[in-house]
């Protein structure tokens, strides 16, 4: 039999394998390439102006039971800040009226504002709690802000085939203290740099929700716009999927239909 004294010492051996493994990850980890990836994916998407969608938001319980949402979503591209957004909640009744308007920012936390029309008030959501779920959805607040490069530090990990397409596998850490996520693991293909496969951590470093992109259509002959997005919590069984029946570009939407004061008045 093994005496005390060896065991110990072949768990030591382990321990530190698991630790230098870790650091060697680390060492290896391609920040400069990673950050280069970010920013020819960021670069790619920009000049589109405004949009507007028309959606399908399906609910998904643990025991696979749904609900269905239909909702609209316009947004502002923002020269110098992030982007804009107005949610406007259409169906099913309960939900009707109810509207969401996101100011995403560079480098500041995002201000966001949530008008529910039963109580007939407007309620900030706080910074502090961006990692709380949407609309009873498996997206948190903090999903819903524009990419931004200066949110995360990234590093390049490896390259992969996901589905048959060649990907950029990169690691985006937060860079706000109160993001809900410790890291995500972004898949990205290689052709046209657009998100595949998204892996969000919690703050115990654990494996929370995975967003998977679907039906990606080309719209201005340049914007690549995934139609079906699926994000399935593996904690808690549930999942939420967000399909879009319609979408249109330059609609001449401006700064004005993004405003607090459109909440109350949105149909």
């Amino acid at each position: 039999m093994m005496n005390m004294t060896a065991t110990k010492w072949i768990k030591g051996v382990v321990i530190a394998s698991v630790a230098f493994a870790s650091v060697s990850h680390l060492a290896w980890a391609d920040a400069a390439r990673g950050l280069e990836i970010a920013q020819e994916r960021k670069q790619r998407d920009q000049g589109w102006g405004d949009s507007l969608s028309t959606m399908e938001m399906v609910l998904k319980d643990s025991q696979g039971a749904s609900s269905t949402r239909l909702m609209r979503i316009k947004n502002l591209e923002v020269d110098g800040d992030g982007d804009k957004g107005l949610t406007i909640f259409d169906q099913p009744r309960d939900v009707k009226g109810t509207a969401f308007l996101n100011h995403s920012h560079i480098s500041e936390a995002d201000d966001q504002w949530l008008y529910l029309p039963a109580l007939k008030r407007v309620k900030r959501i706080s910074s502090r709690n961006k990692s709380g779920p949407f609309m009873g959805s498996e997206f948190s607040y903090e999903d819903l802000s524009s990419f931004e490069l200066e949110k995360y530090s990234f590093n390049y990990v490896n390259r992969e085939q996901l589905n048959g397409v060649e990907t950029y596998i990169l690691e985006q850490i937060p860079t706000d203290k109160n993001s809900g996520y410790t890291k995500q693991i972004a898949w990205l293909d290689s052709e046209h740099y657009r998100p595949m496969k998204v892996e969000f951590y919690d703050r115990r470093g654990a494996l929370l929700k995975t967003l998977t992109f679907k039906d990606y259509q080309q719209h201005l002959n340049k914007y690549w716009r995934a139609h079906k997005m699926v994000m399935v919590n593996h904690q808690s069984g549930k999942s939420t999927e967000l399909i879009t029946s319609g979408m249109a570009f330059k609609t001449g939407l401006t700064e004005k239909d993004f405003q607090k004061n459109v909440l109350k008045r949105v149909r």
